[in-house]
């Protein structure tokens, strides 16, 4: 593989993102944008109505975040707007629907004519999001994306972004292998989308036949999400659509050269636009997010285990050299974008990590009080966990109930915090179990490959840089990484 040098590669080329409000996409905006203003345009789809929805979209959720702080002091306010405005195109759609739910047939014939690049980063990413809205947005939008990518007349290539616990709950090496439609899988096969799509049909006009409410028809549609991934082999909903999503890419692409990228848990940013940016709470954030406030004591998990965490920066630069690397070849690509094989961290690792940093940073509650957290109780079994859980916490909250109620309601503040503590850690519990016993890791084969390729080849090593051995997990935890979502994410959760 030869590579030419991003910078050059991304001067006078018209970029499609999707998803262009998500964590990843702003990420990779800023990044053209800053390091490239010579980049010719920027097509950017955005859920909503309308260009004037588009754009207060685009005001409130991209360009006004903390992220353009470094850019905004570059170029300054007047400069940055009129970059923006000369580069930048707010496109009002829906992935879930043809043509990605552009209305205006003059802008899709722009963008069928001009784009060099589409990067598809549209994604529900909740594991527990409802099927019908997964499978829309996941997978079907996933073939919207590709049926408008092979119609773009100047195609140089399509980066689909996906995840790597695509491979379910696998254990030991996990290959950068792709899925194919109608493989068996986990032991079953018959795996087809239409189908899963009439499926989901059927399921929504039993349920409003019945009358059903609309919180009824939301929760039976989350249940069976992980009804139907669980007969497959995934352990939630996003990832079994999200690997539906990959299989329909495949499927579908022909000969248009096409990288998929999955990347393990993305966490805040290493070092550009600057060191700690994050935003929304992620999987390990979570975890975090309770222990430095004080709802969580207690959970389960392998301490030994790996915990597979790569920055968001290094994933977006990953992106743009594979990308350039594949550009107008004939060949696709996919590559694993993670740590857990070339400089892994544990958990007992990240316990740590959190546990100096609350400890000399502890985290206020509204009351002024600061909250001194200690070493979590970690259990090894899902039946210890609930033996622990009844004896300490379920059997004790019975008791405040009754008290509650035959002391008229007294003690209901001590009751509503504890109820929602224990739910706090069950939701978690059930949501990350597959992850906090997770026995893979990830192989990056064609990933070092493409970091040798940049290494040998006209790449800008110190602009796109995305080997995780130059990380200190010790340094970047404590110092980066958990001061990242206190500033940006845990204020305003």
């Amino acid at each position: 593989m030869k590579l030419e040098s991003p910078l050059q590669f991304l001067e006078d080329k018209t970029i499609l993102v999707t998803g262009a409000a998500g964590f990843l996409a702003k990420i990779f905006v800023e990044k053209v944008l800053r390091v490239q203003p010579g980049v010719k345009k920027l097509f950017l789809l955005i859920r909503a109505e309308d260009d004037k929805s588009a754009k207060l979209r685009f005001q409130d959720e991209v360009i006004s975040k903390e992220l353009f702080r470094v850019l905004r002091e570059k170029l300054g306010a007047v400069k940055l707007n009129a970059l923006i405005s000369e580069k930048v195109v707010m496109v009002p759609g829906d992935i879930t629907c043809q043509d990605m739910g552009v209305r205006d047939s003059s802008l899709i014939e722009q963008m069928l004519n001009q784009v060099d690049v589409v990067v598809n980063l549209a994604a529900t990413t909740n594991f527990d999001e409802r099927y019908d809205v997964a499978l829309n947005v996941n997978t079907l939008g996933a073939r919207h994306v590709v049926e408008f990518a092979k119609k773009c007349t100047s195609l140089a290539v399509m980066v689909h972004v996906s995840t790597a616990y695509v491979s379910g709950e696998r254990e030991g090496v996990i290959l950068e292998r792709p899925y194919h439609m109608g493989e068996t899988l986990n032991g079953v096969s018959g795996l087809d989308i239409d189908a899963e799509r009439r499926v989901v049909e059927e399921r929504l006009e039993e349920l409003r036949a019945e009358g059903a409410s609309d919180e009824a028809i939301s929760v039976a549609m989350k249940e069976l999400g992980i009804e139907r991934a669980k007969i497959y082999g995934w352990p939630n909903t996003y990832v079994f659509t999200k690997a539906m999503a990959e299989m329909t890419v495949g499927q579908l692409k022909g000969d248009m050269p096409v990288v998929t990228l999955r990347p393990t848990i993305v966490t805040s940013t290493l070092k550009e636009p600057f060191p700690g940016w994050a935003e929304g709470v992620r999987t390990v954030d979570s975890l975090a997010l309770g222990y430095g406030t004080g709802r969580l004591t207690c959970f389960l998990g392998d301490l030994n285990g790996v915990v597979d965490v790569i920055p968001a920066d290094m994933v977006v630069n990953s992106m743009i050299v594979a990308m350039v690397g594949h550009a107008n070849q004939r060949s696709s690509g996919l590559y694993q974008m993670g740590s857990s094989v070339r400089n892994p961290v544990r958990y007992v690792d990240l316990q740590d990590y959190a546990y100096r940093y609350f400890s000399l940073n502890p985290w206020v509650n509204k009351d002024g009080k600061p909250v001194r957290v200690g070493k979590v109780t970690v259990l090894k079994s899902m039946a210890s966990f609930h033996r622990y859980m009844a004896v300490r916490y379920t059997f004790w909250l019975k008791g405040l109930e009754i008290a509650n109620a035959a002391f008229c309601r007294s003690f209901q503040g001590t009751y509503s915090d504890l109820s929602r503590k224990i739910k706090f850690v069950m939701r978690l519990v059930e949501l990350y179990r597959p992850y906090l016993f997770f026995k893979g890791v990830f192989d990056d084969s064609n990933t070092e490959k493409l970091r040798v390729a940049a290494m040998e080849g006209g790449v800008e090593g110190d602009v796109f840089y995305f080997d995780p051995k130059c990380i200190d997990w010790g340094h970047y935890v404590t110092n980066i990484h958990i001061p990242g979502i206190v500033k940006y994410v845990f204020k305003r959760s």
